[in-house]
């Protein structure tokens, strides 16, 4: 449908107001000198998610320009992967124009926000495997909220010490999140566990944390493609962005959801390693045999 078979629709009633706006802002290209073709209304059509800056490759004065042309036509835009060297001056440039500049830990990626932005559109958990994953996990948490997601986080709760993955995910469940982001490295087992133990949808994010054969998040994204626990979807390594993206969609569109559960099982299993409360008597069986044998 061109534009002109868009308009007549509204004029003879075929179409609301509303639904024009919608396809119209397909045509809405903002061009920057030779270099940049933006998309000003991307966040109408996207529920919300709005323009994102890969600032990796292009230049300093490059990002600044798109970054104040995106403002000027919307209230929020995302910087992702800004270069160390730029990341003070892009953060400066943004509060000059106006914006209230969120960051986070360990990571390259700003929010840049002209009006507060409207929390309460679902909730999403986060989890990183280990302190090396959290960079990525703090992009994908920057996004949701960005849209408008509240967040619940869990950094450093690993498989290399399970127990401490029991507290948050049973507050990820009560809180009623929509979605649940894993992010890991090194062999990337965290998704699996994580995504056999609940009923909402888990994102996967293989991280480029690992060496020798599995190096540079290879073995963490072939082992979260391999898993055998459905209801897991898989991004690319160390694509926080993404997973930001897809898990605030799912988790506003399970905003009203009944809350979550977990088995019986892995509920008391929880409880026994997680609070502190002494271990089933099965487990503390298997803990006193394996002691006598070493």
């Amino acid at each position: 449908m061109n534009l002109r078979d868009i308009l007549q629709s509204v004029e003879s009633g075929a179409m609301s107001a509303h639904d024009a706006e919608k396809l119209v802002s397909i045509y809405a290209i903002d061009e920057i000198k030779e270099y940049a073709k933006i998309d000003i209304n991307r966040g109408m059509r996207r529920g919300g998610v709005p323009e994102i800056i890969f600032a990796e490759s292009k230049k300093r004065h490059e990002i600044k320009e798109i970054m104040q042309r995106m403002l000027q036509s919307s209230d929020t835009v995302i910087v992702s992967r800004i270069r160390s060297e730029d990341y003070d001056d892009i953060v400066s440039h943004a509060e000059k124009l106006g914006a209230a500049v969120r960051s986070g830990r360990n990571s390259s990626t700003i929010s840049a926000s002209k009006k507060p932005v409207t929390a309460g559109r679902g909730t999403v958990g986060i989890l990183a495997a280990g302190t090396s994953d959290v960079g990525v996990a703090e992009e994908a948490r920057i996004v949701c909220e960005a849209v408008g997601c509240r967040c619940i986080t869990g950094y450093d709760v690993g498989v290399a010490g399970l127990q401490r993955i029991f507290p948050i995910l049973k507050d990820m469940i009560s809180e009623n999140a929509g979605c649940i982001i894993v992010v890991a490295g090194m062999e990337g087992a965290l998704a699996t566990l994580v995504s056999s133990m609940v009923s909402m949808p888990v994102i996967g994010v293989p991280t480029s944390v690992g060496y020798g054969y599995g190096q540079k998040g290879v073995a963490a994204l072939a082992s979260m493609l391999q898993s055998c626990s459905l209801g897991m979807a898989v991004v690319n390594i160390d694509n926080g962005v993404a997973a930001g993206v897809m898990a605030s969609s799912i988790a506003k569109g399970r905003d009203h959801a009944t809350p979550e559960t977990v088995s019986g099982d892995v509920e008391d299993l929880a409880v026994g390693i997680g609070d502190g409360t002494p271990s089933p008597p099965e487990a503390e069986a298997e803990v006193n045999h394996d002691k006598s044998d070493t």
